[in-house]
């Protein structure tokens, strides 16, 4: 009698909603789970453990660029944001606002704040903190010996979001802010692009998420700063992520917050001043670049555990032996190192069936998994599957059996394998999906209105409007569910006339559905 096979696939494939998809890869790979208060959400291990690797991965860059960690309050006084009009303008609907100390009891028996407790100044809950590190900047910056200042913080922040999607899209989230202030334009920018270029660096060569970065358009900027540059990943679905930002802020804040400095002639002079940022969104990114009908498949890098070793216990005398082996294997394992760090190995020697445990790792992404049973370990062998190579052409699972040491001596160069086959997935993926052919309006609008599944992006030359004439273009857009992503730094030269303007083009843009 055939034995009932274990359910392993996800409830829903991509093709058929990938929305659905996207929250049963989280709930299949414990990524995440609803917290009870709308639009925020309890990070599991699993998604906690990826988010713990990009911050130690992301902060050494920006240590080793002479940036300096610090903490600022979670509650930023009113008054802070009023002092820069276009930026609480664009906040102002997102704010979370405290504006009483205390609660007691109401008269039905429950709680309500005390009207005797009603705070001098609402406080509001950090949406972003270039307000409140600008009122510190103008202490801390005196003369022109102070700068550069380049500080950064590791945050929660909150923006009350009404349509809400995890890791994506939510109003609680994790995130890394830089800050930093400069004498002149020129080291403003400087910092501006070098931080762009370690987003742009970290998403490829870490999460193996290919990238654009490039200027937003003037529509698209952070509100108060002089220009904003992205990274903009494609997902499977076509839609574009917008996976950091990069801002150069003039002196905007500056003039708000007196960050001004004595120059070397004696002058006082305003501070230029940049922010950037990534957050927990980059795990959705790599759920919905790497993702596939079998769960989450997490790049080596990022991987809370590169290799799970998984005995095949049969509760008997032979247990023993076959522990001894795996815990062996584990430490051969554990001494190697890869991507200049140790490999990370997990012997999960928790009661179960080694098949269902599998399915398990196999949703949370794991790189390497492998099954050892007790005749594996009698002869020296190990059976290991690639996360990437999961099925056979006979729709068997890959499992490949070797010697031990055969499979200690591989390890290293099979992570860095999957590491670089997982970008060039994703960047082949990407690439069959920009359209270059679209010479007009009607010709976008055709091709975003085609019965096609994902539509990915178009690239257009753009004249780079500004004002009224971009007004008219951004309608347009919205109009067909459309955005600017923005333009690439290394991009084509531009040939022809823009579309939307009729003028030459002087840069090239995508356009795309986005989350």
């Amino acid at each position: 009698m055939n034995q009932p096979k274990i359910k392993h696939a996800l409830p829903i494939k991509r093709e058929e909603d990938f929305a659905q998809w996207y929250q049963a890869v989280i709930a299949e790979a414990e990524l995440a789970e609803e917290s009870g208060v709308r639009g925020c959400m309890v990070i599991k291990p699993w998604g906690y453990g990826i988010w713990e690797r990009i911050q130690k991965l992301m902060d050494a860059r920006i240590k080793e660029a002479g940036v300096e960690n610090c903490y600022f309050p979670l509650f930023i006084p009113l008054s802070y944001f009023a002092k820069e009009a276009d930026h609480v303008e664009g906040f102002a609907k997102e704010m979370a606002v405290v504006t009483h100390h205390r609660l007691i009891a109401d008269p039905k028996g429950g709680l309500m704040p005390d009207p005797e407790a009603k705070l001098e100044e609402p406080l509001v809950v950090r949406p972003t903190s270039e307000t409140v590190i600008g009122a510190a900047m103008a202490r801390w910056v005196q003369s022109w010996r102070d700068l550069p200042l380049l500080t950064n913080q590791w945050a929660n922040v909150v923006r009350w979001e009404m349509r809400t999607r995890m890791f994506l899209r939510t109003s609680e989230f994790l995130w890394q802010e830089g800050h930093t202030a400069h004498a002149d334009e020129a080291d403003a920018m400087e910092e501006t692009l070098r931080a762009l270029e370690m987003y742009r660096g970290f998403a490829q060569d870490v999460l193996a998420l290919p990238v654009i970065a490039g200027p937003k358009p003037e529509n698209e900027r952070f509100p108060g700063a002089v220009a904003t540059y992205s990274i903009e990943a494609m997902m499977q679905d076509g839609k574009a992520l917008q996976a950091g930002t990069s801002h150069y802020l003039g002196t905007t804040f500056s003039q708000a917050a007196g960050i001004r400095y004595q120059d070397k002639e004696g002058q006082q002079a305003l501070c230029h001043t940049t922010s950037w940022g990534v957050s927990t969104r980059l795990i959705g990114g790599v759920i919905m670049t790497h993702g596939d009908d079998d769960g989450l498949q997490t790049p080596p890098q990022v991987a809370p555990h590169q290799i799970v070793i998984l005995p095949m216990l049969r509760d008997n005398d032979g247990d023993e032996a076959l522990l001894a082996y795996c815990e062996d294997l584990r430490k051969a394992l554990a001494a190697l190192s890869v991507f200049d760090e140790k490999v990370r190995v997990l012997l999960d020697k928790r009661p179960g069936k080694a098949t269902a445990k599998r399915w398990a790792w196999v949703k949370k992404g794991v790189p390497l998994i492998l099954e050892i049973g007790g005749r594996d370990a009698e002869n020296g062998q190990v059976s290991a599957v690639r996360r990437d190579r999961l099925w056979r052409e006979d729709g068997k699972v890959n499992f490949v059996g070797q010697a031990k040491d055969d499979f200690v001596a591989s390890a290293v160069a099979e992570l860095e394998s999957i590491q670089a086959a997982l970008f060039a997935q994703a960047e082949a993926r990407r690439d069959a999906q920009i359209e270059r052919g679209v010479t007009d309006l009607d010709g976008l609008a055709a091709y975003f209105a085609e019965d096609r599944k994902f539509p990915g992006w178009v690239e257009l030359g753009w004249s780079r409007p500004t004002g009224a004439a971009l007004d008219k273009v951004v309608e347009q857009l919205k109009a067909l569910k459309l955005t600017i992503r923005n333009s690439p730094l290394d991009g084509p030269a531009p040939t022809g006339t823009c579309p939307f303007t009729g003028e030459p083009a002087v840069e090239t843009i995508y356009i795309a559905r986005a989350y």
